[in-house]
């Protein structure tokens, strides 16, 4: 019994290894495929509410990616479709490297939009595949769990932030197509990895046949997806287009943006990874994590509204004071993510993990959406005010819904 149990984790922990490894590799494209289409556009001349559009589709496809991906996954097995994922992801990047400088406007927004989302069922399906795969590895000791889910999470914004910086190096580098050619072969080599390294069949198992039986989640994952609609709305109301152009109008360079980007998401998963150290832990693991998700919740609440009281009282240098807020944001919402991508496991079951990782992450790119478009509309009718006021009453939207949250499992 005790051989048997060692070589199960011992096997467990290498697949989690290769999985979290293949997702780095995934991330980073994903952290430079959004600089690069943000700064090149940006610099071609569109609009904030324009740039706001090219993200639209790329989020909005994500709703779908999720909740299929997970039945997909439950059905066919998660190596298979984080395989099908990077193989999607590398087909948006050649789509997107097609485009040409002689179209019209209209045609090149439209194709952009279109490749925009082929990427974005390409990360979701490689998102749900990848949290669906800690479940399975690391088994029902909630500290592992923990511990795997922050270290993976962290680690994986970490690498975004470096996709950032990456993808404004590309840019300068060897320009649009040829950034996009190049992480396309980078890409190509993780997927091969992931092929030869993972069973196909990982995760296998007897997937829901009917709608009711797909959406009828426990009461814990239904709350906890409607906490992360406003969770991840009130982050993206602000830092997919408000605050770039905020600060770029403030007189920062390009460098000076996307470097803040970059530095913000590395901090953000550091700060990620740590969030165990900083969550007291109970032995069933809900009874201290789910007050520990409220309390958080209501602190990050207070990081915007205090950030709109500054900019209403007009202080000097208001590009400094918001940097250094959402900072503070950062380090808080970090924690907050943490709990949450626990709690969602913690939540699930083990037989359909993936069908209810697919359903919150859907939930996750339904605030995504919603955040990218109020990014624009509000940043053209009350500037980066307009964006913190539409955060901190998402976030006091995510605490009210956290209030509700089980103490036990279903």
């Amino acid at each position: 019994m005790g051989s048997s149990t060692t070589l199960a984790v011992s096997s467990g922990t290498r697949h989690y290894a290769i999985v979290t490894a293949a997702y780095w590799g995934f991330t980073l494209t994903d952290g430079a495929l959004r600089m690069l289409v943000l700064l090149h556009f940006f610099r071609l001349g569109y609009s904030p509410f324009a740039l706001a559009f090219l993200f639209l589709l790329y989020e909005a496809a994500g709703i779908g990616a999720n909740l299929i991906g997970g039945w997909l996954a439950t059905r066919f097995g998660i190596a298979r479709m984080l395989a099908v994922g990077l193989a999607t992801q590398i087909a948006g990047f050649l789509m997107l490297s097609a485009l040409s400088p002689g179209w019209t406007a209209v045609a090149s927004v439209a194709w952009v939009v279109a490749a925009q989302g082929v990427c974005g069922v390409a990360k979701d399906l490689t998102k749900t595949a990848s949290k669906s795969a800690i479940k399975l590895t690391a088994g029902e000791a909630s500290g592992r769990l923990f511990r795997w889910v922050a270290f993976f999470t962290g680690s994986k914004n970490a690498m975004k932030g470096v996709g950032f910086f990456l993808g404004g190096l590309l840019l300068d580098v060897v320009g649009f197509r040829g950034a996009l050619w190049a992480m396309a072969a980078g890409l190509a080599l993780v997927l091969a990895g992931v092929l030869l390294a993972l069973p196909p069949l990982m995760g296998k198992a007897r997937a829901s046949r009917t709608a009711k039986e797909l959406f009828g989640k426990s009461r814990g994952v239904n709350l906890l997806a409607a906490a992360r609609v406003f969770l991840f709305g009130a982050r993206d109301v602000w830092f997919v287009v408000g605050l770039p152009v905020f600060l770029y109008a403030a007189g920062w360079t390009f460098t000076m943006v996307g470097g803040f980007l970059a530095l913000w998401t590395i901090g953000y998963g550091v700060v990620q990874a740590a969030a165990p150290a900083l969550v007291r832990r109970s032995a069933d693991g809900l009874t201290a994590e789910v007050p520990a998700a409220r309390l958080w919740s209501l602190a990050l609440a207070l990081v915007p509204l205090a950030l709109t009281a500054a900019l209403l009282a007009e202080v000097p240098r208001p590009d400094l004071v918001v940097v250094v807020g959402l900072a503070l944001f950062g380090f808080v919402f970090a924690v907050n993510s943490s709990v949450h991508s626990y709690l969602v496991l913690a939540y699930a079951g083990s037989e359909k993990a993936a069908e209810d990782v697919g359903f919150y992450y859907a939930a996750n790119a339904a605030g995504r959406f919603g955040g990218t478009l109020l990014s624009g509309l509000l940043y053209g009718f009350g500037g980066l005010f307009a964006c913190l006021a539409g955060s901190a009453l998402m976030l006091l939207a995510c605490w009210a819904v956290t209030l509700a949250l089980p103490l036990r499992r279903a």
